[in-house]
């Protein structure tokens, strides 16, 4: 298998049709679809198991345990590709940077790409102006802290080879701080990466689980945590 889609699902029922479907006639490689239930109380798991009787390569896993971050680790231990890609089910992630992602990054041979939403390439549409403005501080305080050229930490939408994943285990975070936690861990082992401009359009359909002040201190909390691991990997 060269691709596992990973795609953590919450109360996702009005977007998952559309995004398997887009993914079909988008990617035209040897992949899975892995989608991670966090304890969904709509349609969605109904809808999953619906539509993976008639697609094999769909895949379903149900947490025993509730948070996105238990979703994204649950993802790694089950993938079955050699590359792993993590999008969100919001249909918001371009699924052409998605292949253009896969080509890079195998045939650069690298061990991670980062898409940025924020380089002059990048297109981005209906991005909420609060959610922006706090997004576009906090990942330059990375910057400054990091001393990195990387403007888009925060964002989940990244491919990485799955042995890599596997190499910064264990991740701590519980939830969305985890899409900050793994590329500073990768980072600071100077595994290889590149950067590319990708592109964004929000959500059309359903409800963002991102809430701002539940998740403030956790992404402080992360920064901390990532950057002293950094200073001992030094040593």
């Amino acid at each position: 298998m060269d691709l596992t889609i990973l795609i953590p699902v919450k109360n996702e029922e009005d977007n998952i049709n559309n995004l398997v479907n887009t993914i079909s006639n988008k990617i035209n490689l040897e992949y899975e679809i892995l989608f991670i239930d966090d304890f969904s109380n709509d349609k969605t798991l109904k809808i999953i198991k619906d539509i993976k009787q008639k697609n094999k390569k769909i895949k379903l896993i149900e947490n025993k345990k509730k948070g996105l971050g238990e979703s994204i680790k649950n993802g790694i231990k089950f993938s079955s590709g050699k590359y792993v890609v993590i999008t969100m089910c919001d249909g918001s992630d371009d699924l052409d940077n998605m292949v253009e992602y896969y080509n890079v990054i195998k045939n650069k041979n690298l061990d991670a790409v980062f898409g940025s939403r924020f380089l002059k390439k990048s297109n981005v549409k209906n991005y909420p102006k609060h959610k922006l403005i706090l997004n576009r501080i906090f990942n330059h305080f990375v910057r400054i802290i990091y001393l990195n050229y990387y403007n888009d930490y925060t964002n989940a939408f990244k491919i990485y080879k799955k042995e890599i994943l596997e190499k910064i285990l264990p991740l701590k975070s519980e939830s969305f701080n985890i899409f900050l936690e793994i590329p500073l861990k990768i980072i600071n082992r100077k595994f290889n990466y590149e950067i590319i401009a990708i592109n964004w359009n929000g959500r059309e359909f359903g409800n963002s689980k991102f809430k701002i002040k539940e998740l403030s201190s956790k992404y402080l909390f992360t920064l901390i945590y990532c950057f002293a691991e950094k200073i001992l990997l030094l040593k």
